[in-house]
């Protein structure tokens, strides 16, 4: 079983891989690897030593510290004395692992022109907000 840390590294690896338009052939080429290896490294299956790790960071043109950002609570203390609980993957709690919470973001990017980007923002804060109020009206409904 991958160490969560790992898999929360890996899962920085292809957030920044993907959010930039990489392919994992794309950045195994970079980095003189298979995108096999690369698969492993996004999974946590594979560790990422310093060295490597430092390189991924010049390819994808972050710090290394990046990997470790946003990391959970429950991984931040793992491997310490009385952390019995099972540490759960950055991906799987945050809407990341959504392909199309990526391309969102990756499409958003390319907008240039702040106005629309702004208005753009307006519209889907709108859309979330309206959403979560349905939300709270079905769930205060059935009670």
């Amino acid at each position: 079983m991958p160490d969560p840390i790992d898999v929360h590294v890996g899962s920085r690896v292809r957030l920044r891989r993907t959010l930039l338009g990489l392919t994992q052939d794309g950045l195994g080429q970079a980095l003189g690897l298979t995108f096999q290896q690369i698969q492993k490294y996004e999974r946590g299956t594979n560790r990422i030593g310093a060295s490597r790790l430092v390189e991924i960071a010049n390819v994808l043109g972050v710090e290394p510290a990046y990997f470790f950002d946003e990391m959970p609570e429950e991984i931040e203390g793992y491997g310490k004395k009385g952390m019995a609980d099972e540490a759960t993957p950055f991906e799987a709690e945050s809407g990341y692992s959504k392909r199309e919470t990526i391309e969102l973001v990756r499409v958003f990017e390319k907008i240039t022109d702040p106005s629309v980007r702004a208005r753009l923002m307006d519209l889907v804060l709108a859309i979330g907000d309206a959403e979560q109020e349905e939300v709270n009206r079905s769930s205060g409904a059935d009670d």
